[in-house]
């Protein structure tokens, strides 16, 4: 319970709200709140001020004060909610309008929010979720931007080059992967305002000190600011680029060995723990598999498997590949959902597959979409037509399926902002899982 020196008044459009220091507290100090009171959550203001105004909706801010004071988002039938989230963003409230609206990530307690219907008639390529809760889409040389209140920006138009990856380097930014397209000099790489569309900076590839038309595949971050990408180019450049985010420079390049692939990787991703980049180009990409850990520090590629050799039969045909640091481990998918797992203390090892669904086997869909790979804060998660599968525990189990069977099968699905993105095949449709928040006891 506030005391009388703790208590606060605020004349907000005209009505008087009255709250305490302790309340506004649970604002954190990045919000304005947070920026009226010293360290001590004491007010910076003279002490005869005992009336703050503000400019502003006073029924939006009821209805925030009760948040703060409760933990609890309660919208009135009569208050529309774009109006409460732009009230929200200029009180530095936005994190805690969501985290009411959303309880903490659980792929066994997403329940399906909404649907967004696709914008383009071709197929989609890729669906990555952005840091806030919002998305991007890609289909062709399109992409479409949403934030986290699936109000589209402006679209970004590559002018006929097909977009291969997308993705965030924070909620402002979008690096876009794209084909060279042959006689115009055009491809690579360039980072994209998410808001407007502009593009803000174009990542060139240099060899023998000439700057270079090259197609740009797949992406992936580190955590030191790092920028990866495949690369495929008309002469030597083939193999794993390396830019600086910050000043959009190249600051290194793995050149493809002889009789590896690297240059047309499906998938990039940066191991943190062991400062190496996974890197692997699959099936029906190229015919066979390759899956490498690459370490940038001696230009090594320090652990690797590929099915060159091996007897192959469809169903042990790769179709995407994750690393699990934790357990030293990196598992892969067929078209049947079968997981397999390959131990990255031995190299060249064979893959220990494990059957999940049988049942799939002759019951492809007419144009199938294969199966992709996501692993969120312990839970392994698995596309498979037009479901996606959850999988926890130290065995993999599987403990539950999302399926929204409109749109045809799941082309890709990306999570993040504590929420899952599943594109469809069908006229880019896409779904937007969300966890409810826990019950109030």
């Amino acid at each position: 319970m506030g005391i009388q020196k703790d208590r606060v008044k605020f004349n907000v459009g005209g009505r008087i709200f009255e709250t305490t220091a302790t309340t506004l507290a649970n604002a954190g100090r990045n919000s304005l709140f947070g920026a009226m009171f010293d360290d001590e959550w004491n007010l910076n203001s003279d002490a005869t001020i005992i009336e703050h105004f503000i400019d502003r909706n006073p029924n939006c801010f009821s209805v925030l004060l009760d948040l703060l004071r409760t933990g609890e988002l309660y919208l009135p039938q009569n208050l529309p909610e774009k109006l409460l989230y732009r009230e929200a963003l200029f009180y530095g409230l936005l994190d805690h309008v969501r985290s009411a609206k959303w309880g903490p990530f659980d792929g066994n307690r997403l329940r399906l929010a909404r649907s967004v219907t696709g914008q383009a008639p071709g197929d989609g390529t890729a669906i990555r979720a952005g840091p806030d809760g919002g998305c991007c889409v890609a289909h062709g040389s399109m992409v479409h931007v949403y934030d986290w209140m699936m109000e589209e920006h402006p679209p970004i138009n590559l002018d006929y080059q097909r977009v291969n990856d997308a993705g965030w380097i924070d909620s402002e930014n979008i690096v876009l992967s794209a084909c060279e397209r042959l006689g115009k000099g055009d491809g690579g790489m360039g980072l994209f305002s998410a808001s407007t569309g502009e593009l803000r900076y174009k990542f060139n590839v240099k060899h023998e000190n000439q700057v270079k038309s090259y197609t740009a595949g797949a992406l992936s971050f580190s955590s030191d600011y790092k920028l990866f990408s495949s690369c495929k180019g008309r002469s030597n450049e083939y193999g794993i680029g390396v830019w600086d985010q910050v000043t959009g420079k190249q600051i290194d390049f793995f050149y493809e060995p002889p009789g590896w692939s690297l240059g047309d990787a499906d998938k990039l991703q940066w191991l943190h723990g062991t400062n190496c980049l996974l890197v692997a180009t699959l099936f029906p990409r190229k015919d066979n598999c390759y899956i490498s850990l690459l370490d940038f520090r001696d230009k090594s590629m320090v652990w690797s498997w590929s099915d060159i050799g091996t007897p192959i039969t469809d169903e042990r045909r790769v179709r995407d590949a994750i690393a699990m640091e934790e357990t030293s481990s990196i598992c892969v998918v067929n078209e049947y959902e079968d997981l397999g797992f390959m131990d990255l203390r031995r190299n060249a090892g064979s893959v220990r597959w494990s059957s999940r669904s049988r049942l799939m086997k002759g019951k492809m869909p007419d144009e199938p979409c294969y199966p992709k790979l996501a692993l969120h804060e312990g839970q392994l998660f698995s596309s498979m037509n037009d479901c996606i599968s959850v999988f926890c525990g130290p065995d993999w189990v599987l403990t539950s399926r999302l399926r929204r069977s409109y749109g045809g099968s799941i082309c890709d699905f990306s999570i993040g902002g504590d929420r899952l993105f599943a594109l469809h095949s069908e006229e880019n449709v896409f779904d937007i899982w969300e966890t409810s928040p826990p019950p109030i006891i």
